[in-house]
């Protein structure tokens, strides 16, 4: 996980370089005889990135090097968690010769969190925020930046639907969602949170998916030995076993997993039968545990799917990969990918969700848009007639 977080993060930083010669405007046609008109596009000013614990090197590094590459000055707020790791990040931006406050990094306690996030929000230089983290704080951010109508770029919580059509390889779909689901401990804001298969191959999935499951043991991270290792803290595990609980007493079977002591050490966990009126269909579980949700039909999962206030990624399986964009293409969420797993970053993707998932997008392109100021500027070329 840490190499893929450095290796992803240095993708980051060539990609931001790169966009430094793509910062492009045009000449827009001016109905005025003799103007000549121009869109072009500015730095803003400073920039508050603020990111999260989970993919520490990811989350830092989007969080300042596209803003940094469209000319402005960046202040990084480092989680709570991880304050070390992103004030790493800032060392290394600044022993590449960026220039003295250009590229900067504040760090707090987490009880003072509000107190100092408010503040620089706040800050009359501080132009434009960017936000990785839970839906909740992140709703708390846009109203504080809204009171100074300032732009945010959120990029928020998940419950990620992977559907399974009848006609899926599901050896793929299997494989997939292992990763999607399990893969950091499944603390990925797309990690697969929802397994939706037509019942013609519900029973054949999951006992399939289940096999999977159980052949990954959770175990001590610095014996590096297991697949899986440890979550945040004991309070993800108390949440996901109370999701699993709330489950299982409302009819749902636990697949794979069971007893778990509140270590931060937790097993994967499978629960098959997951229904929409369960905590475990709609609350994010930031864990690893995901439930199997069973569909009469591709019009029952497509509309299962989309029964969320979630929508950052999303996946679909089908041999059929014309009937995989046509479902892809009725599934509410920022991204869907078709046969490949929730859990896909590249840094010149458009990046981020909808709905409670958040708005904007960070990532090539639509990064550029994010961090600069369109701006219209006329040249007269001719001399000027008014009707005064």
């Amino acid at each position: 996980w840490a190499m893929f977080n450095h290796g992803l993060a240095v993708g980051m930083v060539r990609e931001a370089a790169a966009i430094t010669t793509q910062i492009s405007g045009e000449v827009i046609p001016s109905d005025k005889p003799g103007c000549v008109a121009m869109a072009l596009r500015e730095p803003v000013g400073v920039i508050l990135g603020i990111a999260p614990w989970n993919a520490p090197i990811i989350l830092g590094v989007r969080a300042i090097a596209v803003p940094l590459a469209c000319g402005n000055a960046v202040i990084l707020k480092a989680s709570e968690l991880c304050p070390q790791t992103h004030g790493l990040i800032i060392d290394a931006f600044l022993e590449a010769g960026f220039p003295a406050g250009t590229v900067n990094v504040v760090s707090n306690a987490p009880q003072d969190a509000a107190e100092i996030v408010g503040g620089l929000i706040d800050l009359p230089q501080v132009k434009r925020i960017n936000f990785t983290g839970s839906t909740t704080v992140g709703k708390i951010i846009a109203k504080r930046a809204a009171e100074h109508l300032k732009p945010c770029l959120l990029e928020l919580g998940g419950k990620a639907p992977l559907v399974v059509l009848e006609d899926a390889d599901l050896d793929e779909a299997v494989k997939a969602a292992a990763f999607g689901a399990y893969m950091n401990q499944g603390q990925i804001c797309m990690s697969t949170e929802r397994i939706i298969v037509v019942d013609a191959v519900a029973d054949a999935f999951a006992q399939k998916f289940a096999e999977k499951v159980e052949s990954m043991p959770a175990g001590d991270p610095r014996d590096g030995n297991t697949p899986l290792g440890a979550v945040v803290d004991t309070q993800t595990v108390a949440h996901c076993l109370n999701l699993i609980e709330d489950a299982v007493d409302k009819g749902a079977k636990l697949l794979v997993g069971g007893e778990t002591s509140l270590n931060v050490v937790m097993s994967a966990h499978l629960v098959d039968y997951v229904t929409q009126d369960m905590k475990l269909f709609r609350d994010e579980s930031f864990g690893p545990v995901v439930g199997i949700v069973r569909a009469r039909d591709e019009a029952h999962a497509i509309e299962l799917a989309n029964d969320s206030e979630y929508g950052l990624s999303a996946a679909v399986f089908t041999k059929d990969t014309a009937r995989g964009l046509r479902v892809a293409k009725q599934i509410h969420s920022g991204i869907c990918h078709i046969n490949g797993p929730t859990v896909h970053d590249e840094a010149q993707m458009p990046f981020g969700g909808v709905g409670a998932s958040g708005y904007g997008r960070f990532g090539g392109k639509a990064g550029i848009e994010a961090f600069t100021e369109l701006r219209w500027i006329t040249m007269e070329t001719e001399p000027g007639h008014y009707p005064i």
